[in-house]
């Protein structure tokens, strides 16, 4: 657990999600607001992020439906360009999570600083977009070949929006990645985003995979996070910390600072 500590400062932290507006190629992508609304939009949700209390931020191109199993330039470039301009502004530890590209993360995550990605890194997946085939091997490969080892990779070992070829039981997926890929963490997700992940899931993960932090990555809410929280060592959220709980508007500061307030009383600060 020592990485917690030295990356977010606290035990069991909490990880907002600044999801980007639809960037540049992409279908819902407004041209008529372009990068500089964009940016704003990108800056506004970080600092009521920030003003909240939350401990980390992951930036995601969210909005970038429907999604690709690739990342194309646009999306790379427009990534990078919104972090590299709001990085003077960032006060907490940040990461980088391009769906559902895990070099395309990595590559934006090394050049702008960030100190961890979030993505689908292995398994085989029937998904919404199509056959889905990620290689841990390559990417950690490329991660070291762009001489990126200090970006933590978090991976998300049940992918929304998807469904698994096979049919292991989650933790015997949990125990073989932990053992075979590397993972600086385990995230473990519902069925897709805002959907919340299964208190049993966290237990069984965490059982199997030991000191490996284990997070929570989809639908902590107000109202459950005291029931997944004991079983899990930190907490990606977004769409609970939005105006009305709705994953496309923006950050509301005060769920924000009321979501804080119970995760601080949980960790008995």
């Amino acid at each position: 657990m020592s990485w917690l500590r030295e990356v977010f400062g606290v035990s069991k932290p909490v990880i907002g999600m600044v999801h980007l507006p639809a960037l540049p190629s992409s279908p819902l992508y407004d041209a008529t607001q372009g990068m500089e609304g964009i940016l704003e939009r990108a800056r506004q949700d970080l600092h009521a992020l920030q003003s909240g209390g939350v401990d980390a931020v992951m930036f995601c191109n969210e909005n970038d439906r429907p999604y690709a199993l690739r990342a194309d330039p646009a999306t790379v470039a427009a990534m990078a360009a919104v972090v590299g301009q709001l990085r003077a502004e960032i006060r907490v530890p940040f990461g980088v999570d391009i769906l559902w590209d895990p070099i395309a993360a990595l590559a934006v995550a090394h050049a702008t600083g960030a100190q961890f990605v979030r993505e689908v890194f292995t398994g085989v997946y029937a998904s919404d977009m199509g056959l889905w085939n990620p290689s841990a091997g390559e990417a950690l490969r490329y991660r070291r070949a762009i001489g990126a080892e200090k970006v933590r990779v978090l991976f998300n070992i049940n992918a929304e929006f998807a469904a698994p070829v096979g049919s292991r039981p989650l933790a015997e997926v949990a125990r073989s990645v932990a053992f075979s890929s590397l993972p600086d963490g385990i995230c473990v997700s519902g069925p897709m985003t805002s959907m919340p992940v299964r208190a049993e899931d966290l237990r069984a993960v965490k059982e199997v995979v030991g000191s490996l932090p284990v997070f929570i990555n989809t639908g902590a809410r107000h109202d459950n996070i005291a029931d997944l929280l004991p079983h899990a060592d930190g907490v990606i959220v977004g769409s609970s910390l939005k105006v009305d709980g709705i994953t496309w508007n923006p950050v509301d500061p005060e769920r924000v600072r009321s979501f804080m307030a119970i995760v601080r009383q949980l960790r008995g600060e």
